[in-house]
């Protein structure tokens, strides 16, 4: 699945300098130069065309036998190498991935060393060991100083009282790291540098606990702009939740990782980006992730979704009573097929989740025939289920629903990333690939290229998704959101948001409505989810009967694309707006939203190749400001040189179906 060039790996590279304590690599464009330095203690630091974006910054790994790899460090080897890779990326935001990096490999005299890469998007580092038996790690230490006052969109931990134990699901706060809250913040995280944005994230995350990060309440760490590294630590003994069987850590270690062998620790990335442009679309963790493991991928089936649990199953209008039975899944599943969605999914109820029964379905779905009627018009069936729940039974589980024609499941409710949370996962994507099952992950960490591994993982949430609107306070600024994660979350990998709300409100009169809720902005915005975010298996969120209310709106969004060949953001600025443009085959996909500001684009389609195009445009009404849910759908002739003015409303948003004639 990898072609790999290697093509000089040479002791010394022209471009790779290094003194007796400092070594360097550069990008291939040569823009970012990455300095490892081994003087009393190991430290990082990178500049950015000729300014110094990460100042030096201590890192290392304490082990319990006393060893730090941090201080003073003698250097075994090392060599500097250039490397070019061609990536096949199955369902990701582009087939494939071309990339190039050089590469300095330093052998540390203990037994240990660690890699540094420079790429043209930024920087890499990961330390490795070749000692045998078992390690135990005490923590990793890493102490990324960016220098006073510099801006950053940090997504704190929402349970302080227990920092790791949570969802991963909170809006991001536009914070001074001087004055930032002392609050554990889960990756990934951005830092303004000035002449450049550094975001922080992790890649090929086996075997260990996921990195989080932390502002110092000290001085010196206030001034010097400093973000420490922080883990869960290693589960002492679980315990269960009452409801729902979910597992969850009683007691912990003292430490953050047992290892064994020689092995690869996670890659730590941070990612340049110049532009905000550029953010959207780096490919830093997926590159950095260990390869396909699965093999084939041609069974792996990406589409979008008839969901229940958002729209609290409310049919309208039906002669039965809706709800987790046959007759209500039975109309999903027409309409599914009605509007050529590939998939419904069967949220929580459809088992006993008090009493974790996953191989028992309720008798009011008659689960078997549900599945043959969904057989008969094309559509497919995935199944929720808690993480743990999914693992306490792992490969019965998988054949008993694999056999019956389920073809995959919504797996919920991790909340942690200690080093068997990590363990799990894996187990779940390998068993469910082996029984060629789709993975949606919901209730987990952010994504660090397991996609990559094991390619039946579609999609992850760690976003602070629609299903916020059903609970959360209109201080929460979804429409803020929906115009910064784009730019920081995606970085790490797709996004399960589950858009799609017929019921939309403004800025003045939203609220939450927990059994009938209402997005925040207009349906136009709702609309552009589909093409802004990376999401390959998706929900319309909504219940069937708002949709079949609005069919010209229904059918325009049941025909978008969801996986593409290729993808670029024109224009739009972190926190204000954005525009992403996608091509499938000869066509173009355009889509954009708003925060709560209004404001009027214009588009120009540059990105065209020569010939005719059809303009099929879904925009805010003229009243949208007013009525959140009007909107316009028109047409017009296009061509590479043309340009469209589009308003936006108030928290408002834009697609634009691109077909050439």
């Amino acid at each position: 699945m990898v072609k790999k060039l290697f093509f000089i790996a040479t002791l010394l590279y022209i471009g790779a300098t290094a003194s007796a304590e400092n070594y360097q690599v550069k990008s291939p464009d040569g823009k970012i130069v990455a300095e490892l330095s081994t003087d009393k203690a190991l430290s990082l630091s990178f500049k950015y065309n000729g300014s110094k974006l990460l100042q030096e910054s201590s890192i290392g790994v304490v082990l319990s036998d006393g060893m730090d790899l941090g201080k003073n460090p003698k250097v075994a080897s090392r060599k500097i190498s250039n490397h070019r890779e061609t990536i096949q990326a199955p369902f990701y935001r582009q087939p494939s991935i071309e990339t190039s990096y050089q590469e300095l490999n330093l052998k540390l005299k203990n037994g240990f060393g660690i890699i540094l890469r420079a790429y043209d998007e930024g920087v890499a580092y990961r330390f490795y060991t070749q000692r045998k038996g078992k390690t135990i790690i005490l923590n990793e230490t890493a102490a990324y100083q960016f220098g006073k006052d510099k801006k950053a969109w940090l997504p704190y931990t929402t349970t302080p009282e227990k920092p790791f134990a949570m969802a991963f699901q909170n809006i991001y706060h536009e914070t001074r790291l001087d004055t930032a809250k002392q609050d554990l913040a889960f990756l990934p995280a951005t830092i303004d540098c000035g002449k450049a944005k550094v975001t922080i994230l992790e890649s090929d995350l086996q075997n260990y606990p996921g990195m989080w990060l932390k502002a110092n309440g000290s001085k010196q760490d206030q001034e010097k702009g400093i973000l420490r590294a922080a883990f869960a630590p290693y589960p002492k003994e679980m315990a269960y939740y009452p409801w729902r069987h979910m597992s969850y850590v009683k007691s912990a270690n003292d430490y953050i990782a047992i290892s064994s062998g020689k092995r690869s620790y996670p890659w730590r990335i941070f990612a340049i980006t110049e532009h905000d442009t550029q953010m959207p679309t780096n490919n830093l963790v997926y590159a950095l992730a260990a390869p396909n493991k699965i093999g084939d991928t041609s069974w792996i089936k990406p589409g979008k979704v008839a969901w229940d649990w958002w729209n609290d199953w409310n049919l309208k209008g039906v002669d039965f009573k809706a709800g987790i039975n046959f007759e209500t899944y039975k109309y999903y599943i027409d309409f599914a097929h009605n509007h050529g969605l590939e998939y419904i999914v069967l949220d929580e109820g459809w088992y006993n989740s008090k009493e974790g029964s996953i191989l028992k379905p309720i008798e009011d779905i008659q689960l078997p025939k549900l599945i043959e009627y969904g057989k008969s018009k094309g559509v497919d069936i995935v199944l929720w289920a808690v993480f743990n729940v999914m693992d306490e039974n792992l490969e019965t589980i998988c054949k008993t629903y694999a056999d019956m024609g389920i073809k995959g499941f919504k797996v919920d409710f991790m909340d942690r990333d200690d080093q068997t949370a990590i363990e799990m996962v894996e187990r779940l994507a390998a068993c469910t690939a082996k029984h060629h099952l789709i993975l949606d992950l919901h209730g987990i960490y952010k994504p660090h290229g397991l996609n990559r591994t094991y390619p039946n993982i579609l999609n992850y949430e760690s976003v602070f998704g629609m299903e916020e609107c059903r609970w959360t306070e209109a201080k929460n600024d979804m429409p803020l959101y929906d115009v910064t994660f784009p730019y920081i979350r995606m970085m790490a990998g797709q996004v399960d948001f589950t858009p799609g709300a017929m019921r939309n409100g403004t800025r003045d009169n939203w609220k939450a409505i927990y059994t009938k809720p209402i997005s925040m902005g207009t349906r136009c915005h709702q609309a552009a989810c589909y093409i802004v975010q990376d999401s390959p298996f998706t929900m319309l969120a909504d219940t069937p009967t708002n949709y079949e209310a609005d069919e010209p709106y229904t059918r325009y969004i049941a025909s978008l694309p969801v996986v593409f060949d290729k993808t670029i953001v024109p224009q739009g600025e972190i926190g204000k707006y954005i525009v992403t443009a996608r091509k499938k085959g000869n066509d173009w996909y355009v889509g954009g939203q708003s925060n709560w500001d209004e404001r009027t684009l214009t588009l120009k389609f540059d990105f065209l190749t020569d010939g005719d195009y059809e303009a099929i445009v879904l925009k805010d009404g003229i009243n949208a400001n007013h009525d959140a849910e009007d909107y316009k759908i028109e047409k017009s002739d296009i061509h590479q040189n043309s340009e469209m003015k589009i308003h936006l409303a108030s928290g408002g948003g834009f697609v634009i179906k691109v077909i050439k004639k």
